[in-house]
């Protein structure tokens, strides 16, 4: 009897409310004294560092790190419309993330933050624990695993591949990485 190969992908997807989730903000400040947007700049973000560092200095609170960048200072001399060099615009700008582990803290923290001078909220990155996520991943393979077999034991059977209705024994679940097995090389009939 000659060899088939049925070739299947198993597929499962699941769904979770997210258990985690990182805000990135940016404070950021422009204008014309280079003093003035650096001082405004570093003072808004001393205060969302003293309001992190509350939060995350509580025993089993929501915020599980935070983090900020290197402060950035620039100028520039924009142009105007009729093409005049205009005065230079000095900025300054620094970028805050946080992590919590309750996302109705983090919904306090954005709600509360977003409405100060000078910050804008990039985004919030959700996800899960990596506990969660390991287990999820595994119910999902095992998941897609079963998919594909259940499809592969289908095909069979549309094609009478079954011996009275159970699974070949030679049957083999492999990887779509897996090399095909070899075939005997095809030889012209004899003359």
């Amino acid at each position: 009897m000659s060899e088939t190969i049925i070739t299947v992908q198993g597929e499962h997807r699941e769904r979770r409310a997210a258990e985690r989730g990182v805000a990135r903000v940016l404070v950021t400040y422009d204008g014309e004294s280079r003093h003035e947007t650096l001082a405004l700049t570093t003072e808004r973000h001393a205060e969302l560092a003293a309001g992190l560092r509350e939060i995350h200095g509580a025993s089993a609170g929501p915020l599980l790190s935070w983090s900020s960048d290197q402060l950035r200072v620039w100028g520039d001399r924009p142009w105007s419309q009729t093409g005049e060099q205009l005065p230079i615009v000095h900025h300054a700008q620094v970028g805050v993330e946080a992590e919590f582990s309750d996302t109705a803290a983090l919904s306090d923290w954005v709600g509360s933050v977003s409405l100060r001078d000078g910050v804008t909220v990039e985004g919030v990155t959700w996800s899960l624990s990596e506990e969660t996520l390991a287990a999820l991943t595994e119910e999902v393979s095992r998941r897609a695993v079963e998919h594909a077999v259940a499809k592969a034991r289908r095909y069979a059977s549309s094609l009478g591949l079954t011996a009275s209705g159970r699974w070949h024994s030679a049957t083999r679940a492999c990887s779509a990485r897996d090399p095909l097995p070899r075939r005997p090389p095809l030889r012209s009939p004899p003359a």
